[in-house]
């Protein structure tokens, strides 16, 4: 389905709208929605689907996984979310997780941005050189 001009500059000021402090707040975005399918302007269809596109990509820009060989101590965790948030500014969802295929190292995902120092990727750099 191609959005119109018009269903896009709505939706994105549906989403501005939306924003508290620079986040998409839920309940806003809900009662926008919600008034939005209860008055049913021309297109609306179209301006949702691009508002929905818009808030899944601010939830995704918000949200940090971060990937580990092994266990990550405490001051580790911290010094991860203090470092992330420092670079991201607050308000950033950060998941800390196992990974042993890894074998050593981080691997950092924020939004697209991703930060590889794990061994795995080093391994395979060298064996692509050869």
């Amino acid at each position: 389905m191609k959005i119109s001009k018009q269903s896009r500059r709505d939706a994105r000021e549906l989403f501005r709208s939306c924003l508290v402090n620079g986040f998409a707040d839920e309940n806003r975005v809900r009662q926008a929605v919600g008034a939005m399918i209860e008055k049913k302007p021309r297109g609306y269809v179209a301006t949702l689907t691009q508002l929905q596109r818009l808030v899944k990509l601010d939830l995704v820009k918000r949200t940090a996984k971060v990937e580990s060989a092994g266990p990550l101590t405490d001051e580790l965790k911290a010094a991860v979310q203090n470092n992330l948030s420092r670079i991201y500014g607050n308000g950033l969802n950060i998941s800390f997780a196992q990974n042993p295929s890894l074998i050593g190292g981080l691997r950092i995902r924020v939004g697209s941005d991703v930060y590889d120092g794990s061994v795995q990727t080093r391994l395979t750099r060298l064996a692509e050189s050869f």
